[in-house]
């Protein structure tokens, strides 16, 4: 993993997620480096390693806190961020630099509200901090109960038993976390309800967008019926069935191949 310091000009990016305001990215690139990822072509962008396969490198924006302050000072009225949309906030080298929890006292201090997306264990770090901001919001991605699927698909990504013992102290901590099962991996519906539908207060599913970039590998694993439609609506049926009213969509229409 290459590690890189950069600077930036902006902090708070608007958003043309569906309910979202502002979004946050404290690093470019992620260490994670799913397979999946839609975030792939944020490579074209890095200052040093700009084309580098994506998983492989992570610049750090050291002085984003400092331009997120200024923002602040400037933004009226005040609204709503998301950590984050094109990495993870609490990837490993959040334990080094601090950048999201930096984040997360300046958005506090001004009165804005927080949302987390994450995969990471790490957000535990900040529970006494996330559950003193007013409204937080805490997802965890957890798209697979199968920490098999999960070495092939997400190799550098923390193991799904890591993720759900995050849950739990999330929960614990009050603050009624979410999950995003997304993209639809191979999984037991029933089994990952029974993870994870003690601690959650709804979860957020989408079908696996981006197939051409991992055919190779769900054949490889002869997974090659999780790459269908019918797969995915069947999957989201059953999982409909065991979570009821708690499972949401957060886009419907085809995918994208």
């Amino acid at each position: 993993m290459r590690l890189t310091e950069i600077t930036c000009k902006t902090a708070l990016v608007k958003s043309g997620i569906p309910g979202v305001d502002f979004v946050i990215n404290p690093y470019l690139g992620c260490a994670h480096g799913c397979r999946y990822c839609y975030a792939v072509f944020m490579s074209r962008y890095a200052r040093q390693h700009r084309g580098a396969p994506w998983g492989s490198f992570v610049e750090v924006k050291v002085n984003l806190p400092q331009v997120l302050a200024a923002e602040l000072r400037r933004k009226r009225p005040r609204s709503r961020a998301l950590l984050a949309s094109v990495c993870d906030p609490y990837q490993p080298a959040e334990g080094r630099y601090r950048l999201t929890r930096r984040c997360l006292e300046l958005l506090g201090e001004f009165g804005w509200g927080v949302d987390i997306l994450t995969r990471s264990p790490l957000v535990t770090r900040d529970l006494e901090l996330l559950a003193a901001t007013p409204g937080a919001t805490v997802g965890l991605s957890i798209p697979t109960d199968d920490d098999r699927v999960r070495r092939v698909l997400e190799p550098q990504a923390p193991p799904i038993g890591a993720r759900v013992a995050a849950l739990k102290q999330l929960h614990q901590a009050g603050l009624n976390p979410w999950v995003f099962i997304a993209p639809l991996l191979p999984l037991n519906p029933a089994r990952l309800h029974d993870l994870i539908g003690p601690f959650v207060s709804h979860v957020l599913t989408d079908p696996l967008n981006y197939r051409r970039q991992v055919q190779h590998l769900f054949r490889r694993q002869h997974w090659d019926y999780a790459l269908t439609d019918e797969f995915a609506a069947q999957t989201r049926a059953e999982l409909l069935k065991v979570f009821g009213s708690r499972l949401q969509s957060c886009r419907s229409g085809p995918v994208t191949d």
